[in-house]
């Protein structure tokens, strides 16, 4: 095994790009000289990374119109990507998250002989459980965020291990509210209400429409309350040009960035289901979840639904511990409705917030392990193999 392998990887959107950059942190501890590249985002390339095509090229919402208006660039990307690396051999490749994607690259790669690492198990236990066969064809090996899907994986031949959600180590158990609040300069007692509309361009489109329509509404009952919300730097002018168009200039703040420092800061969020939920819930942040799609992905995508919920603390916790607002539910008055519930809550249920927190702090200490070290020690078995 070389002392400084060469490593693919390719990686999604903002959230494959921050657990992509976490991974190579315990892979660059393990082999400082280490060479990687592939598709990835500035967490990615703050470490070295080389990347040959940004990650938000493959950021797609749904999947059916926007993939298949996007599916010509999509399949030349991979078909690029996949001829280099057969060329250049790399010691493994190592696809983080963005599944439809990924697999079919890690097929044709493994095929071939190059070992191949999948890191995030798709979501077989929620939604599309035939994936399991395309998962077994794929990946020498899953690297499982969540502690009940190796058991899962191996009824089927597949080998994996749990180690841990990386967030739980990046997120610390007892926030630093008063910091963050300071950060964004919010006084200590202001009720302040964090905005997350989605990190896809198509997720803006559909979501925040109806988020800042909610705002709205919010707003009128209860004047006082200070509205932020954290924009990726391409959806920014987007964002800011939808809270115009609500009326809500000079009401609703966006800010660049800073989603962590956001979920720190408030007091509740109104959120678009996705990673971001779990972020809420490590941030131990009573929110309402909302999301909206086009109507054929969301015919496609409950048809291979398994579970009830959909937003990842409700699954984790196994009932419906914050409201879920979906597609037709997710109007104005229902998410104003239900996030005033949470803000009311402050004042008159505090023991309603407080069970919240408890149990959100539970979920953060069984996803906390050494994620970078356990990964890289799983991918260094592989690449020994």
């Amino acid at each position: 095994m070389a002392s400084h392998p060469r490593i693919a990887m390719v990686a999604g959107e903002a959230s494959g790009d921050l657990l992509a950059g976490l991974l190579l942190d315990g892979l660059q501890a393990r082999w400082p000289e280490l060479q990687a590249k592939g598709i990835g985002g500035p967490q990615m390339a703050r470490r070295g990374f080389e990347c040959l095509w940004p990650s938000e090229k493959l950021a797609v919402h749904g999947y059916s119109m926007e993939v298949l208006r996007r599916l010509r660039e999509l399949l030349g990307i991979r078909k690029q990507l996949r001829e280099r690396l057969l060329r250049e051999r790399p010691g493994v490749f190592i696809g983080v998250d963005a599944p439809d994607f990924n697999l079919g690259l890690e097929a044709d790669l493994r095929a071939a002989g190059i070992k191949t690492v999948h890191f995030v198990c798709p979501s077989i236990w929620a939604w599309r459980a035939e994936r399991v066969e395309k998962i077994r064809r794929s990946a020498d090996h899953v690297l499982c965020i969540f502690p009940f899907e190796p058991e899962l994986l191996a009824k089927h031949g597949i080998a994996a291990t749990y180690v841990g959600h990386p967030l739980a180590n990046v997120i610390p158990r007892v926030p630093d509210r008063a910091g963050a609040r300071a950060a964004l300069g919010f006084a200590p007692e202001d009720e302040v209400l964090a905005i997350l509309p989605g990190s896809r361009s198509a997720e803006v489109q559909y979501i925040a429409p109806p988020f800042f329509s909610a705002a709205a509404l919010i707003h009128q009952a209860r004047p006082a309350t200070k509205f932020i919300v954290p924009a990726v730097p391409l959806l920014q002018a987007r964002i800011e040009q939808l809270v115009r168009s609500a009326g809500l200039e000079g009401v609703v703040r966006v800010v660049t960035g800073q989603s962590h420092t956001v979920l720190a800061a408030c007091d509740a969020t109104l959120i678009a289901s996705g990673t971001a939920t779990l972020e809420a819930a490590l941030f131990k942040r009573p929110m309402v979840i909302g999301y909206h799609m086009h109507p054929l992905s969301w015919w496609l995508m409950r048809r291979k639904q398994l579970q009830p919920w959909v937003g990842l603390p409700n699954i984790l916790c196994g009932e419906f511990v914050v409201p879920e607002l979906i597609q037709d539910a997710a109007t104005p008055e229902a998410l104003c409705a239900a996030t005033l519930q949470w803000l009311q809550a402050r004042e008159h249920q505090p023991e309603k917030i407080q069970a919240l927190e408890q149990r959100f702090d539970a979920l953060h200490e069984s996803l906390q392990r050494n994620t970078s070290q356990l990964a890289a020690h799983a991918i260094e078995k592989v690449l020994a193999a």
